[in-house]
Parts: structure tokens; sequence; C-alpha cells
């Protein structure tokens, strides 16, 4: 938004010069000083047109520019000494080192300005926001019934299951928790600029957000070392170091897959893993027979380099990796339905069964000790029974 055409500068004072003016896209400027101009718009539909401020960033070598408003509830001569005022105040941000932000006015403009730096929610907005009539809906203007009918849209959209761009497309319907999911990154950046209404009204737009019970069952499907092994012995040469690292650590399957051969120092045997659903980098301290494994794949490569290579030298992902597990499954008799998830979900269970606290866990596996807790915690309580049995006489 820093590049601004040259334009001819003009006396924006006087309210009938400005209603002589041209009506077009690129605003009459006017400087007020060095570095700082205020420009305006006519409008092409008789209003009162909109004022605009550019002001030039040293630091960054360009013009930042931000809408100022039409400032339509004061007179006509007072509108000049109004802009005037903003346009010098941004100024004098930018000077200081500021950045002018985006005025937030749609429920567009909301989800952008909360996912500048979360990749994330910036793909989710992409997906179910962006694209959708209530993005355009004004802030001051948001009730219930717009996000009702959005949730209604959300819930109808059938979730794509296979993305292959050369194969068909297989759909099915959204899933409940995937809703949950979505729903709760917009309630995230409404909350950030609105504050909650009155309940049972229809300026409560939260209520309409609000998350599907029961939704997350809990992940039941669990593969035991015995079995693990089976399935280790029956997946094909090529995905084997790939699925023994997902038996030996409890990493999310693209976590995993996105590790790079820098990630891994084999002098301390810390791993780092930056690139998870939680979008914040950790390194973990992982044990011998999973450091082994490790240092075996990231021989002789370079440290950008994939740590886990498929045979045509591309990275594993969720259409790659799900082929060679199922076929092992199959071969290998395991229980319908266990995939690459499933070898996390059984190696987080091991790992509570076995009496480690949950916040470790938790910061091991990358997710929160609340998630831990809602689905192992009942584990804990096992383990921690078991141990003072071994206490009975």
């Amino acid at each position: 938004m820093g590049k601004v055409r040259k334009s001819k500068i003009v006396d924006l004072s006087k309210v009938k010069d400005r209603e002589d003016l041209k009506k077009q896209r690129e605003p009459h400027w006017q400087r007020l000083r060095n570095g700082c101009f205020l420009g305006f718009r006519p409008s092409k539909r008789g209003g009162p047109g909109t004022w605009i401020a550019r002001a030039y960033d040293e630091d960054k070598g360009r013009y930042q520019v931000k809408s100022l408003g039409d400032y339509g509830a004061l007179a006509g001569n007072a509108r000049f000494a109004a802009a005037k005022k903003d346009a010098e105040a941004l100024a004098e941000l930018v000077e200081a080192g500021g950045t002018i932000r985006a005025k937030v006015e749609t429920v567009g403009d909301a989800c952008r300005a909360y996912s500048e730096d979360k990749p994330e929610a910036q793909s989710r907005f992409k997906r179910h926001v962006h694209g959708d009539p209530l993005a355009k809906v004004k802030l001051d203007k948001l009730r219930r019934r717009h996000l009702l009918d959005w949730r209604a849209r959300l819930e109808e959209k059938p979730a794509l299951v296979s993305r292959n761009k050369e194969g068909e497309k297989t759909v099915r319907k959204r899933a409940p928790s995937s809703v949950n999911r979505d729903m709760a990154v917009l309630r995230a950046a409404l909350a950030k600029v609105l504050a909650m209404g009155a309940p049972n009204s229809e300026a409560a737009w939260q209520e309409a957000l609000r998350s599907i019970p029961n939704a997350n069952g809990r992940r039941t499907l669990y593969l035991d070392k015995g079995q693990r092994r089976a399935l280790l012995k029956a997946i094909s040469d090529e995905a084997r170091p790939f699925v023994s690292a997902l038996c030996l650590l409890p990493l999310r399957p693209g976590a995993m897959a996105a590790l790079t051969a820098g990630d891994f120092d084999k002098r301390t045997n810390e791993l780092s893993i930056g690139k998870d659903k939680n979008g914040k980098p950790r390194r973990i301290q992982i044990p011998a027979e999973a450091a082994q494994l490790l240092i075996e794949q990231g021989k002789d490569k370079l440290p950008t380099a994939p740590l886990f290579m498929r045979g045509n030298g591309k990275v594993w992902d969720k259409n790659t990796w799900k082929v060679p597990i199922a076929a092992a499954v199959r071969a290998a008799g395991m229980p319908a339905g266990a995939t690459a998830y499933t070898l996390r979900h059984s190696t987080i269970t091991d790992l509570v069964r076995a009496g480690l606290p949950l916040l470790t866990i938790a910061q091991i596996s990358g997710t929160s000790a609340e998630m831990i807790e809602r689905h192992y915690g009942h584990l804990a309580s096992d383990a921690a029974v078991k141990a003072l049995g071994e206490l009975a006489l």
C-alpha cells in the first residue's frame, strides 16, 4: 500500500475548490509539510468524499497510506482542519517508527488484522470467511443472525478428503470438530474488536459461535508395541524410516515430515520442531533409539534437506504416507482405521501410562496440557492406581 502515484498538488482547504475537483480513483493531494500529505477523493455518488493521509517512512523507503474516512458528521468547512490534524498525527507516528494500521471496519478486516502473524488462521479465513458475504458485514452492524447464517453455510460445506489435482476429488460431511475449529478462530478474531453482546439478544454475536458439545471424540484406537512392530515389518522399505519415527516420537505426522537434517543436533540429541499445528517452534530431547534413527536419516544430507525423504526425493505428506500405512495395516491384520495419527496417539498413551508428567508430554507432543488432560487424564489416574497397588504388601 506504500506505492503512491504522482498527482497534481492542490489546495483542499476550501469547500468550493474541493467540489470542483475531478472525480477519479487517485486522490487529489495537498502537501502539508515535507513527507506529509493530505489527500481527498470526491465521491462519484454525491457523498462527502474520502480523506486520505500519506506519510514517508524513511526506514522502509516508501510512503505509508491510510484512509481517514469522510468526516461526514462535521460541517463542510470543518472537515479539512480535522483531516489535516489526523494526517499530521499519523505522520508523527510514522516518523517515530510506528506503523499505520489499516482501518478495521468489517468482519473481513478484523480477520486480516487478527491473522497477520497466524498462518493457520489466515488459511481458515481464506477458505471460510473472505469469500463469504459475512466478510463484508460492518462490525457495528454485525448481529447474531449474520453469524448463524454463516455457521449454517459452514456446516453444509463438504470437507475435502482428497486433494489430488489429477484425480476425482473426494468429499465428506464436515465433522463437528472441524466446524468447532473454524468457529473458534473467527470467535477469537471478533473478540479482539467487539465486546460481548447482551445474552439472548441480536447483539449477542458470540452465541452464534458456541462450540458443538462433545465434538472432539476421544481417540480410542490404540496399537501396542507388538502391533507397531508388526506394522513396521509389513510396511514398505521406502516408508519404514518415516513410520518408525512416528512410532518412537509423539509428533504430528505433518511436523515429522517437515523436519530437515539441520533440525537434529546429534551432539546433544536435541530436535528442533519448527513447523507444527500450534505454530510455535520448540526443542525436545529425544531418546537414544530415536536419535540413532535420525542420525542415520541425516547422514550425508545438507542441513536444509528433508530428514525423511521419499524414493523420488520429495517430502512426505498426508496424501503419500497414508497409502503405505493403509497397505501395512491390511497386511499385518491391524484394526481397521489405524492411521498415522493412531501412532501418535499410541505413543502419547504409552508416555502417560509410564507416569511422565502431563505437562512434559504436552511440551514434547506440541499440544496443550489441557488437551492432554482431557483426552488422556484417565490413563494418568490408572497409572497412579497401579503405582499404589505395587505398594501393597
